[in-house]
């Protein structure tokens, strides 16, 4: 972690002791060395690889946040066990100084802790307190795939279990994809990539048949990917990007719910609840952050729509994260089955 300061705004002497000592309260009171928190970078823990979908919000928000804050953000990418990793590194090895964030996805991340029971707690030891976006699950080819419409692979996957590259097995999207199995007689075999990134690149390299995935990093590359279908109960919000791709229910005349991922900042607790006005702050400038424009613009940059950006405070938030934790006692069965795998 940095321990890094922010440089106190230089000062000329401008002659006289009444200039000297009106220049030194201007810089008790309104330089940065006045700024008790924070005063060093934020150090952010993402439970994913680099390059990923997390980074690709986290980065645009920290160029609206930072400034706000008058500080800087500073990341390390911990994949492993689903995010396991990198929640046993924030919770038990980083300083509960409020300089220590965690950037999550509280959908794959609260059915990792529901499933796998690590020996840390939610929400004694970490609380989700500005969520950043909302973004359905789908189903995807590349663009030479043999399959064309989601009829296809349901087709298909009754004649042979088909293989599904995914980000790793405990999310909405893995769900999703077991519960089209069970109510069509499909057979999926979900192997979990630790990432983003490395499961956009098995699909365009047909090593597995299909991806399941959120819409979101898809959208990014959707000149290489064909969307087959969206797990959304009423429509797919990106229709006119993804050439009217159906809503998987009505297809089959089925009654997935909807399995959506959210992303959020968090933070420890303990800290939260000691510090509640320098809490206060972060929650108010992360959600001016959110509204701001250059947040917008620079996720746009990153090839994403914005379409998916919706804030949520600490109730939202942990409403989410508890609704997830009834989602994986609902389908423990399908997530823990013995399936294949690419490691974290």
């Amino acid at each position: 972690m940095s321990s890094n300061r922010i440089a106190m705004p230089r000062r000329h002497f401008v002659g006289g002791l009444a200039a000297s000592a009106g220049l030194a309260a201007a810089a008790s009171f309104g330089g940065a060395a006045a700024q008790t928190y924070p005063n060093r970078r934020m150090s952010v823990i993402i439970p994913t690889g680099q390059g990923g979908g997390a980074e690709r919000i986290a980065r645009p928000f920290d160029m609206a946040w930072g400034p706000m804050l008058k500080t800087q953000f500073e990341y390390t990418f911990h994949p492993g066990a689903s995010g396991q990793i990198g929640y046993e590194l924030f919770v038990k090895r980083r300083p509960r100084d409020g300089h220590n964030l965690l950037f999550g996805n509280m959908g794959a991340e609260m059915l990792m802790y529901a499933l796998q029971r690590p020996d840390y707690n939610f929400p004694r030891d970490y609380i989700y307190f500005s969520q950043v976006e909302i973004d359905d699950s789908c189903i995807y080819v590349n663009r030479d795939s043999p399959y064309k419409t989601i009829q296809d692979v349901v087709a298909a996957a009754k004649k042979r279990m088909l293989n599904v590259a995914v980000s790793r097995l405990p999310t909405q999207t893995s769900i999703a994809t077991l519960a089209l199995g069970e109510a069509t007689g499909a057979r999926f075999n979900l192997i979990p990539y630790g990432g983003g990134n490395p499961t956009y690149i098995a699909v365009m390299n047909g090593e597995v048949d299909i991806g399941a995935s959120p819409m979101v990093g898809v959208m990014t590359l959707i000149e290489k990917f064909k969307v087959l279908g969206v797990f959304n109960r009423k429509q797919n919000v990106y229709a006119d990007l993804t050439e009217n791709a159906p809503t998987i229910n009505s297809v089959f005349g089925i009654d997935i719910p909807d399995l959506f991922t959210s992303r959020a900042w968090g933070v420890h607790t303990e800290w939260a609840d000691k510090n509640p006005e320098q809490f206060a702050l972060l929650e108010r400038t992360s959600r001016e952050a959110h509204a701001s424009e250059i947040f917008r613009e620079g996720y746009r940059k990153t090839g994403a729509t914005d379409r998916n950006l919706v804030y949520g405070d600490r109730k939202a938030c942990t409403e989410f994260a508890l609704r997830t934790i009834e989602l994986a006692q609902r389908y423990e069965k399908l997530l823990t089955a013995k399936r294949g795998g690419k490691g974290g």
